[in-house]
This record gives C-alpha cells, structure tokens and sequence, in this order.
C-alpha cells in the first residue's frame, strides 16, 4: 500500500482533474501539473523503498508525510532513517525497527506522546527531535544514545531521563532554543558528555556539578542571561560559572557570545586562567597540524 497521505492528495486531485476536465475549464490544467508532481512524488517514495532494502538507509525528507508509511516499518534490517521536514505528529510503528542506529526527526510537529515508541529502539546511537512540538519526554531514551538534538522545542526544564547514569554513552547534547532557565545538578551523571549547546535559552547560571563531565570540551552558551554585578564573589554572589567547569573538565571552546557581561568580568573568574593554557596549548597544537578550535575570547567584548 501506499502512504495514505500521499494517496489521499492523489485520489482528490484526480477527481477535480476530472471535475474541471467535464466542465471544459481552464484551470484543470493546473490541476493536471499538481497531480503529475504528487505521481512523481510516489514515484520517487516506491523508489527509494526499493533502494533501502539493499543499503539499509532511507531518506523520506521533505516528502509532505502525515505519517510515517507502513512500508516503512517492513524494512527491519534499516540502520538509517531521515523523516526530517514532514507533518508528523507521531511515530507510529517505529519500534520494529531494532536496527536503527540513526534517526532523523527534525522539523516536524512531533508531540511528547508521539515519540513513546523510541525507547524500543535499543541500537540507537543518533536521534535528532529538533523543532517539533515536545514539552516533555514520555519515555526512556536507548542506552547506546551518543548524539541527541532537541533544539527548539518548547522545553523549561530538562527532561529528566537524559539524566539517567545508564546513558554513559551519550557525547553530544543540544538543548539550544528551547524556554531553560537552569541545568540541574543531575548533568554531573553524563560522565561522557564531549559537546552541550545551550544557546538561546534562559539560563543565568551553571551549577557546580557539570565539572564532573570531565571529558567535556565544548560548551555553548550564546544569548542566554549570565551576567555579572560585581567579580567580587561570594557565597551570596556566587560565579554563574563555577571554577569547576573551567579546572576540572577538557574545555577548549566556550561561546559566550549575546550574555550581558564583558570579557573583562570573565577574566576575573577563578579558574579561567587554567582554560586559557589549555586553550593555547591547543592552539599549538593546531598549529602543528592538530584540530583547530574556535580561539576567539568565548564571543565576548
């Protein structure tokens, strides 16, 4: 069967081609040309189903899906799957695909309830949820999870099963344009963290705790609320980013770029000495024919 959503596009414009092509009106024509594109369309979906049998990938982007078709769900050995920039509300049968390892959800108007189905996909390595319609997680996420992107969305807090010590594995988080005002002091059990974007949020501070990701290097926090009244901290005027972060993490790369505060107040935090060595001697290393990073003042003035 085809996707119904497809088919349903088809089967109304044929019966107006026909309308308009009984009453002798012009505008069947335009018609006609809209129901050549949708038979391309399938044409194209039958396809790449075929191809996705041998190479265990599929990219459905952009082909105007109300529903992941049942097709779809046949191809158990797919390892791959791009749904991105579609009309999804939901992921219907997405767990009998136990091969996957990627998944590719961006840009849909997914809902919290429509994701359940994900915590069945135990080989999952890569899941992208950016700009749908999620408030919450409903579920578990798999185990393997190394990259997880859940970028504007409507979230205020983080959800807590991204917290859960069994996702040892998970490298990179994006959080960014979302409605967070705080990072809980569970980010400490994402002890394989390398990469968090937390770019346009609302956050005024990072708790203490994410200086025990120690393998984090890249940190984001561009056009959030991190300011300073006074570089005299103390308890009751605490450093919004702790000196932790900066002594006992792998950061090289931290964008502070929109934040109302100057790079002459972050000069004056404890630690950021430390980060700065660590930064130049990557900077030498680049040099030498390592991996360059980002080696601007953090995006500050």
């Amino acid at each position: 069967s085809l996707c119904p959503s497809i088919c349903k596009k088809i089967c109304v414009l044929f019966a107006w081609c026909l309308a308009q092509h009984h009453y002798q009106r012009p505008r069947h024509l335009t018609i006609h040309l809209h129901l050549r594109c949708y038979i391309d369309l399938v044409s194209i979906y039958l396809q790449k189903i075929e191809n996705a049998k041998k190479t265990n990938i599929l990219s459905l982007t952009e082909h105007k899906l109300e529903e992941i078709p049942d097709e779809v769900f046949h191809l158990t050995s797919l390892r791959t799957l791009d749904i991105s920039k579609n009309k999804l509300q939901r992921l219907g049968k997405i767990g009998k695909l136990t091969e996957l390892k990627t998944l590719n959800c961006n840009d849909n108007s997914l809902h919290s309830g429509g994701i359940v189905p994900i915590s069945k996909l135990a080989k999952l390595q890569s899941l992208s949820l950016g700009k749908n319609q999620l408030e919450d997680f409903p579920t578990s996420l798999p185990p393997k999870i190394k990259t997880l992107k859940i970028h504007h969305n409507s979230f205020s807090s983080i959800p807590k099963q991204i917290f859960d010590p069994k996702l040892r594995l998970l490298e990179k988080l994006d959080l960014s344009s979302n409605n967070l005002a705080s990072i809980p002091a569970e980010i400490s059990n994402l002890v394989g963290l390398n990469e968090l974007n937390l770019d346009n949020n609302v956050i005024v501070s990072i708790p203490n705790e994410l200086g025990q990701a120690k393998k984090l290097k890249v940190l984001s926090l561009r056009n959030n609320y991190i300011q300073v009244k006074s570089t005299n901290f103390t308890d009751m005027n605490p450093q919004p980013i702790p000196a932790s972060v900066f002594e006992e993490t792998l950061l090289i790369d931290l964008n502070l770029h929109g934040n109302p505060m100057t790079n002459t107040q972050l000069n004056e935090f404890e630690g950021f000495d430390i980060f700065l060595e660590r930064r130049k001697k990557k900077k030498t290393t680049a040099l030498t024919g390592g991996a360059l990073v980002n080696m601007s003042v953090c995006g500050l003035e």
